[in-house]
């Protein structure tokens, strides 16, 4: 089976954040004002769904667990080659 780009952690976390935009935009739909010029229209709404897509952000870039456990050197620098003289 071929491994999957991201971790299940990654996964959960991308799903929260869908999840949280969908609110977003559910709250913004919900403004009683014409146009939804009201707070939950132009205030809280897009104050939600732009938390969602940082919150994808996140969920990308989280390295999972297993993989800083295989490779714990390369959050420190790699060693430099030396140099052969003749």
């Amino acid at each position: 089976m071929e491994k999957l780009p991201f971790g299940k952690k990654n996964y959960t976390l991308m799903i929260i954040g869908i999840v949280v935009i969908i609110i977003g935009f559910t709250i913004m739909s919900l403004d009683s004002e014409p146009q939804g010029f009201g707070f939950l229209g132009l205030t809280l709404g897009p104050i939600v769904t732009v938390s969602g897509f940082l919150f994808e952000i996140y969920a990308i870039l989280h390295k999972p667990e297993e993989q800083r456990k295989i490779n714990p050197a390369s959050a420190k620098s790699q060693p430099k080659a030396e140099k052969i003289s003749k």
